[in-house]
């Protein structure tokens, strides 16, 4: 089988791209191991909902229509919003299917599935940003008696052995996971490391909101000081809930989760954690204090007083509760050690020759080092909002147009190629 472009993977970005090729009438099929956004079908947790409002589900050509836009979306209702969109323009998908092997031919590639080969003369790969969950070394000295899993393995709390849990991590999944362990009736330990402290709104208006009115998500590579910088900032800490309540260590604190510094050693039923809790709040608090900062002298500069709410007062958490230097998991009862620690990339089956010392593809705003080539969701790929259903579709118009123009150079060769070969046969018909 042969197409121009192929698409691996059917989740927001690999139906963006269908649809930004499609609108440039370039042939293409998007090729997905499972269903159309299998990852939020099989790796989320029952209770999860979309960080980002309603009203910020914008893909090209189609955006939330609910009567609810300031609420946020369930795990099934993101699926039906993706299937819906898949739908609307009629997307090229082929699901349950596979890519055993990407390998480079002379001109293009030569895709291997499990029902099946492609040539393409492009390959996108749109497989995710949250890949394979992220797990230190650490994990594999930790006493076999305790149950250890990862965030796309955990669904609901009442699912876990009774006793405490040890939650790794305080970006957007760990405070979740925490906050809802920790009703549930188990102590939860909660180890801290960088993280990004938001309130949920601020004036009257979702913070999300307000990042969307300065522009802070489309904000560029080139803008930024250092891109590699700005990819290895800490996740929002944030949560979607209809009451739209804020979701931050102090709040946990209040609901007596025991917080702790990073989480540095394990040994058999032993815990060791680093002394820095103090430092890491500190530090998000002024990053925080700095961005509402940042929002007033927005209402300011475009006379928006009016028409939000008033500022609010800051108020720091420079002084959690004295953490713990080190703890016996066996003896505090702890059972679990949930993994929230971030994700990583993986293409074993790529055999291309383009990934860094660390596993990561090597690319420039999506255009991989190996023509024809292009990645779509990864972290500030583009934008800093490349791995947002909102992001998404701007970074797809510029990867198809990039492709578009290479196919324009191919297709010129192609006819200087046809040209030249037919002078030659001509030459060859006269030497005769």
């Amino acid at each position: 089988m042969k197409v121009n472009t192929l698409i691996v993977g059917g989740g927001q970005a690999g139906l963006a791209m269908s649809h930004a090729l499609g609108t440039l009438g370039l042939d293409h099929v998007v090729v997905e191991r499972g269903r159309i956004a299998e990852r939020w079908r099989a790796e989320r947790w029952d209770s999860l909902r979309l960080l980002t409002p309603n009203w910020q589900s914008r893909l090209p050509g189609y955006r939330y229509g609910g009567p609810d836009p300031d609420g946020y979306m369930s795990m099934p209702e993101v699926i039906a919003f993706l299937e819906g969109y898949a739908r609307s323009f009629e997307a090229p998908v082929v699901e349950q299917t596979t890519v055993v092997a990407v390998t480079p031919l002379q001109e293009g590639f030569e895709v291997t599935t499990d029902r099946g080969v492609w040539q393409a003369a492009n390959v996108v790969v749109a497989s995710g940003y949250c890949d394979v969950p992220h797990v230190p070394p650490m994990a594999a000295a930790a006493s076999p008696r305790l149950l250890q899993l990862v965030p796309t393995r955990y669904r609901r709390a009442s699912d876990l052995p009774d006793g405490g849990v040890l939650v790794v991590g305080a970006s957007a999944s760990g405070v979740q996971l925490a906050d809802e362990i920790q009703a549930s009736g188990r102590q939860v330990t909660l180890a801290v490391g960088r993280h990004t402290r938001l309130p949920r709104r601020y004036r009257g208006r979702d913070i999300l909101w307000w990042f969307d009115q300065i522009g802070i998500f489309d904000e560029t590579i080139e803008e930024v000081f250092d891109a590699e910088i700005s990819r290895r900032q800490p996740s929002l800490q944030l949560v979607g809930r209809p009451d739209h309540s804020t979701l931050d260590l102090p709040t946990l604190q209040s609901r007596g989760v025991q917080l702790t510094g990073r989480l540095i050693g394990l040994a058999g039923r032993l815990a060791w954690f680093d002394d820095e809790l103090v430092a890491y709040t500190a530090a998000a608090d002024v990053r925080l204090a700095r961005l509402l900062a940042r929002v007033d002298a927005f209402v300011d500069e475009r006379g928006l007083a009016s028409d939000v709410g008033p500022a609010e007062p800051f108020e720091p958490f420079l002084w959690p509760s004295p953490e713990p230097g080190w703890i016996d998991l066996e003896a505090a009862g702890i059972r679990t050690i949930v993994w929230a620690t971030g994700f990583k990339r993986s293409y074993p089956w790529l055999r291309v020759p383009v990934l860094d010392a660390h596993g990561e593809l090597r690319h420039r705003g999506g255009i991989v080092e190996w023509p024809g080539l292009y990645a779509m969701g990864l972290n500030f790929m583009r934008r800093r909002k490349s791995t947002f259903i909102d992001g998404v579709g701007a970074d797809a118009r510029d990867l198809a147009g990039h492709l578009a123009a290479r196919e324009g150079i191919a297709h010129a060769r192609e006819q200087l190629r046809e040209r030249f070969d037919g002078k030659a046969r001509e030459s060859a018909h006269v030497s005769a």
